[in-house]
Order: C-alpha cells, then structure tokens, then sequence
C-alpha cells in the first residue's frame, strides 16, 4: 500500500496558500503533495476492481489541483473539505465517461460488484451531504492514537463499528454498507452510530493531546 505525507497543519497550510496565490510554484507543489492522502481515501470508496487504484488516484489528483487552483481562501471553509469536492466530481466524470452514455449516472445505476458479486450502485458509495471527508481522514489518524480510551468510551457496538470501518486491529476497513448487512440495520443507522461515537472520540482525543 503506497504511504502519503500527513496532512498540513492549518498553519502550514494557510502558509502554504498565501505562497501560492503569490505564484510560488514550491507552495502550490506542497499542497498537493500534502493532499494526497485525501485522495487515496476517496479513490479508494470508487475502486470497484476494474481499475488499478494509481490510475484511480491519479485521476482524483487531476480534481485535487483543480481544486487548490479555484478554492477561495476568503470563504469559511477548509481546503481540504473544497477540494474533496473537486476529487470526487472527477472521479464522478471518469465514471461516465467509462459507461459511454449520454446521460448522468443514476443513483441506483449499477457500477460493478463487489468482492462477494454483489451488484453496487453509485448511492452504495457516496457519503451523505454533511459528512466533511477531510475530518474523517484526520480522524482515522486520531484514532490510532487513542488505544485503550476505545474501551472505556465507546459501547460494544460502537466499538465494533468504529473497528471495522476504520480497519483497527490490523483489519481490512469496511464500508457502511457491508456493516449494515452484517448486522441486519440500514446503512443510515449505521451512519449514526458512526457519528456519534465519533463524537465521543473526538472529545476523548482532545482531552489527551
């Protein structure tokens, strides 16, 4: 698995901005390089098996770059957070470019399978409107760090679904979906004990640093 730089702080990275509106070719060069993880992880949920995952990863740095050329500094919103925006139309585009059609790809189209031949569609893979992709990726680094706060802060089931989509323990990550199933619960509902035991994590995580 290829490894990323971590990302900026947010004082490097408002730095790093200013450089490159500036025209400070290093700068800009920093900002997706230090992205770069973002990008893994979102063409990651896209990987239906029919593409090899750089390509993938290339494509979403093409909506990276995008994405840092056009953010605007001056809106309250973190690059990071544009940007994953910008990487997931990208990818959106490859895929209907791939399908050959004139028309916009359907929520319920389907787009491959996954590994046990179940058909997926394109609503099986994108995250709810409010979900900020930046902080998850930040929170999977947090919560590596917390260790034996998992125990005492979260409920066995929150554990276990935070465990598996995250791939805690040395495990494979799991998606919401794949969760939902095995627990016979829908996929939103799953979204929220996602959510909410984030929540309580974050607030752990803070208490500690």
């Amino acid at each position: 698995m290829q490894s990323f730089p971590k990302p900026l702080s947010a004082k490097e990275e408002k730095e790093c901005i200013v450089k490159c509106r500036s025209g400070d070719r290093e700068a800009r060069d920093c900002l997706i390089e230090r992205n770069l993880r973002l990008v893994a992880y979102i063409a990651k949920k896209y990987n239906m098996g029919d593409k090899d995952m750089d390509d993938l990863i290339s494509i979403g740095t093409i909506g990276l770059i995008k994405g840092i050329d056009s953010f605007d500094e001056t809106k309250n919103i973190r690059l990071a957070t544009y940007a994953a925006r910008c990487i997931e139309n990208e990818l959106l585009m490859m895929m209907r470019s791939d399908k050959k059609a004139s028309r916009d790809i359907y929520l319920y189209d389907s787009i491959g399978s996954d590994k046990e031949g179940n058909e997926i569609s394109l609503i099986d893979i994108i995250e709810y409107e409010d979900e900020d992709v930046a902080e998850r990726v930040t929170m999977q680094d947090n919560i590596a760090k917390l260790g034996k706060i998992i125990d005492k802060t979260l409920t066995p089931r929150e554990k276990d679904i935070i465990i598996m989509r995250y791939g805690l323990g040395g495990g494979e990550e799991k998606t919401q979906r794949e969760i939902a199933l095995k627990y016979g619960i829908s996929r939103s509902y799953v979204s929220r004990i996602e959510k909410n035991a984030l929540n309580k994590l974050k607030k752990s995580y803070e208490s500690v640093i």
